[in-house]
């Protein structure tokens, strides 16, 4: 875009909503509107407040931490004034299906040589993986998709010492990352480390390796982000996550309007100039607004429904697949809840599907009366779906074999995450 008087709609205020109108009003548009169809701001980063003992306090429901590498956070962060040095910190322990409280990277705790030599093996692994990205993946960790399965990269370098610098170039071994996440582990001999991303990645909603393209594996969990999750140098906000996207909203020049949704789209037809025609319906009734451009932060799938989708872009976006991504704040008996933040390994493979995955104790001062946060994937490209009620079951079920058996569940919900294509769609072309 040009003409920095074009007005201009963008759908959605959740985090690329806003970040959206932050990248333009700080390039000098000004003439931009931002319509969001519920009563809030931040989509998936929602981080309701709860009253514990006369406190209230933030409890996350989606997005829970940031990392070293999260540039674009950052800016949206120094954009709204806010910081992440007063979070909580982030604590973790380890449970097996049974409940059993497990070690599965100490060594000292439950000695065996057996697992004395997989601790060295996924150490080695662990070293060759950082190497091989590198070197014969280079350019892996770009923003963006565009052109990796023609085995070319360009865009800003999510690296510490070039942090958003515009890079590109050719590499022809980037066309491995269409393969499922297991399979480019094997080709590769690192098939040991898929311990270690299996907790921040598949715990936290994004699907199963032997489903997933290996490139959105590496590039959200990159090499240094994930070395930042295993030392636990993870950035949190003691208001939650959404309030970063409160923030930036209030110094926006057009905050999002809230409770307004777009129900029709007509563009003019392809190759031909004109306005864009939108529809929106709020508390006032329906109305049309003419925009230049356009920006869709939404599901693109969902786009077809109530816009001009041409041919190409149903089928497009017919191909695109997310996950069934189940939570809930869960409430205990006093005195009978977690303490710490705890991964059920066990339950982290698509054989277990429906069941409570990870438990997110946010405020260490609470003890065993925090709420805490259940997560878990009720879907599986290769498998049938476990209905809602059923994961809802099972994850009350995993905590009460935990220890935690649940009095009330405060809030529950199930996301629309992570939109991606399958590893044939990737290898294909899907992004170009």
């Amino acid at each position: 875009m040009s003409d920095l008087n074009d007005r201009i709609c963008i759908i959605g205020g959740g985090p690329a909503g806003i970040s959206s109108a932050m990248y333009l009003q700080k390039k000098g548009y000004k003439n931009y509107v931002i319509y969001e169809r519920q009563n809030k701001i931040g989509g998936k980063c929602f981080s309701p407040k709860i009253e514990v003992n006369g406190e209230k306090r933030s409890y996350e429901t989606g997005a829970i931490m940031g990392a070293i590498t999260y540039h674009a956070v950052h800016e949206v962060e120094q954009f709204a004034g806010v910081g992440h040095d007063d979070g909580p910190n982030m604590r973790r322990m380890y449970r097996d299906k049974t409940g059993k409280e497990i070690h599965p990277f100490e060594p000292k705790i439950d000695f065996s040589f057996s697992k004395m030599f997989s601790l060295l093996k996924l150490k080695r692994q662990m070293k060759k993986l950082v190497k091989i990205m590198e070197t014969k993946y280079k350019g892996y960790d770009c923003y963006g998709h565009r052109g990796v399965a023609q085995g070319r990269y360009s865009g800003l370098s999510k690296g510490l010492d070039d942090a958003l610098q515009m890079i590109e170039g050719v590499n022809p071994n980037l066309k491995d990352l269409a393969l499922p996440f297991d399979q480019f582990c094997k080709i590769n001999g690192v098939e040991e480390v898929m311990r270690i991303w299996l907790g921040p990645y598949t715990s936290f909603g994004y699907g199963y390796f032997d489903e997933i393209p290996a490139a959105y594996v590496m590039k959200y969990l990159d090499t240094t982000t994930a070395i930042e999750f295993i030392n636990m140098r993870l950035w949190t906000w003691k208001e939650g996550t959404q309030s970063i996207y409160e923030a930036a909203n209030k110094k926006l020049d057009h905050p999002a309007l809230l409770n307004t949704e777009v129900v029709k789209v007509e563009r003019p037809a392809e190759g031909e100039k004109g306005k864009i025609r939108i529809t929106v319906k709020d508390q006032s009734g329906e109305r049309t607004e003419e925009f230049d451009q356009l920006i869709v932060t939404t599901p693109l799938d969902h786009f077809a429904k109530y816009a001009d989708a041409r041919e190409e872009e149903k089928e497009l976006f017919g191909k695109i697949i997310h996950e069934k991504y189940v939570d809930f704040i869960a409430k205990f008996p006093e005195n009978q809840g977690p303490t710490i933040s705890g991964y059920i390994f066990d339950n982290m493979t698509y054989d277990r599907l429906g069941h409570a995955m990870v438990y997110y104790h946010r405020w260490e001062d609470q003890k065993a009366n925090c709420p805490s946060t259940v997560y878990a994937l009720r879907n599986h490209m290769g498998s049938a779906d476990v209905s809602y009620d059923d994961t809802i079951r099972m994850m009350c079920e995993d905590m009460k074999t935990c220890g935690f058996p649940i009095e009330e569940r405060l809030y529950e919900q199930e996301s629309y995450y992570c939109p991606h294509v399958s590893p044939k769609d990737y290898a294909d072309g899907w992004y170009d």
